[in-house]
């Protein structure tokens, strides 16, 4: 269905339904793989409207010859992901958009005090890995990504992206035990 679609670019309708197909397809895990990275709703949605663009821009350049063409939609999210980060290290700047999601929500006190130390918790624990390994967490958990889909997109082998995996899991698990957030 997804290589038809694209193959017939060449008309405006064509184009709609492709573009529709596309982001209803793909925003979820989209959204989750941003998400993961920049634990923030708001630039989360700004960050997830400059893929979707740059994905109507480019879309004539994605050749299946190349790669699938869910991997060379994640670039396209590496590559903004990777821009807004590097935009963040020149401009420390107060971002208000935290308190906007803390506000918005409006779960109960007592639900937004136990959902906020389990996030706390948990990024706490993702300190302890690197770039390379965060970045691998949230492909396979926040974008749902298969191991091959992550090789691809990262240059690297299936089965070290696998090894990785499961020794970044294996350091969480440690990091989170050696905080006393779950039991041995």
């Amino acid at each position: 269905m997804e290589q038809s679609i694209l193959s017939n670019l060449d008309k405006i309708e064509d184009r709609e339904r492709a573009f529709s197909y596309i982001f209803e397809n793909y925003s979820k895990r989209v959204y989750n793989y941003i998400y993961y990275r920049v634990n923030c709703q708001y630039t989360a949605e700004d960050l997830m409207s400059k893929i979707f663009e740059k994905v109507m821009l480019k879309i004539d350049s994605y050749s299946e010859k190349k790669s699938s063409f869910e991997v060379w939609l994640f670039t396209i999210a590496r590559n903004v992901l990777n821009d807004y980060f590097r935009g963040l290290k020149r401009h420390t700047l107060f971002s208000l958009d935290i308190f906007k999601e803390l506000l918005s929500n409006e779960p109960s006190p007592e639900e937004a005090i136990l959902k906020e130390e389990a996030n706390d918790k948990l990024l706490k624990a993702l300190k302890v890995l690197n770039k390379k390994e965060r970045n691998i967490i949230a492909l396979k958990f926040g974008a749902n990504l298969k191991n091959k889909e992550i090789s691809e997109l990262l240059g690297m082998t299936s089965s070290n992206v696998g090894i990785i995996l499961f020794r970044t899991m294996k350091k969480l698990k440690s990091q989170m035990e050696s905080e006393g957030y779950i039991d041995e």
